[in-house]
């Protein structure tokens, strides 16, 4: 069984329902997904603080939803955790220190569970032009402009909405009508291009270089804060903007 933990309950979590779609589809383990409605400095204290595993965090957090029954749920129950959370640098108790620790902590999914981060936050994944985008790699935005992150993406993208990369289905009439073949194929091609930019993007910001990375170690969650910090947030107080997702699918998949 799987453990899949983001940070919002909304934007994330149907993101993720489209790449279960496209990529999960055939995977035979169990996966429960839930949101931890509270940013990744929330989580650090709750982790160092009281020394618990991740599960048991998020069944304390979560102890009241009426959306997953976790008192049937051990800690054993999970061969692998994977988190997703944002960056959110404008957070008053944001703190570079403390997300190298974490990522530290969470970097490997079958033990203590792995962490990818968004930078700014989830919305990166519609920072782009018109797909394929060839000048992603250039795009930053200034620390300072963060948290207004999500209207500097819905202004500079030509896709007014997630559309153009999510999978919906459609009730009508009492029935559950799925994407034509002729959609599904533009998400996957999007999807395709997404991922690309991505990761060219991670390489670029790890290893000054415009292309897919050669080794899943150049991109890994922690060099990509490093070089985040010293390439752009302290010299030009700005944050390379880049989606956890597609990094998630690169390491999960190797595509």
């Amino acid at each position: 069984m799987i453990l899949f933990v983001f940070e919002g309950e909304k934007r994330e979590i149907t993101l993720f329902k489209t790449l279960e779609e496209l990529y999960f589809k055939n995977e035979g383990d169990e996966r429960i997904i839930c949101s931890f409605c509270n940013n990744i400095y929330s989580l650090y204290g709750r982790i160092f603080e009281t020394g618990e595993d991740i599960v048991s965090v998020v069944k304390s957090q979560l102890s009241n939803s009426d959306k997953i029954n976790w008192s049937k749920f051990k800690v054993s129950d999970f061969s692998q955790v994977f988190l997703f959370f944002d960056y959110d640098c404008h957070d008053s108790s944001a703190s570079d220190e403390k997300l190298k620790k974490m990522l530290e902590f969470f970097d490997n999914e079958t033990e203590n569970g792995k962490l990818y981060i968004s930078y700014p936050m989830i919305e990166a994944i519609r920072y782009t032009k018109e797909l394929p985008d060839k000048d992603f790699h250039s795009y930053t935005v200034p620390v300072s402009s963060c948290c207004d992150f999500k209207d500097l993406a819905n202004e500079f993208s030509p896709y007014k909405n997630m559309d153009f990369i999510l999978l919906r289905t459609i009730k009508k009439s009492g029935m559950v009508q799925i994407p034509n073949e002729q959609k599904l194929e533009r998400i996957r091609r999007n999807w395709r291009f997404i991922r690309e930019q991505h990761l060219a993007k991670a390489n670029y910001i790890c290893m000054g270089k415009n292309e897919i990375p050669k080794n899943k170690i150049d991109v890994s969650q922690s060099n990509i804060l490093k070089n985040q910090i010293e390439k752009y947030i302290v010299p030009a107080k700005s944050v390379a903007i880049l989606c956890a997702f597609p990094l998630f699918l690169y390491e999960y998949f190797k595509i």
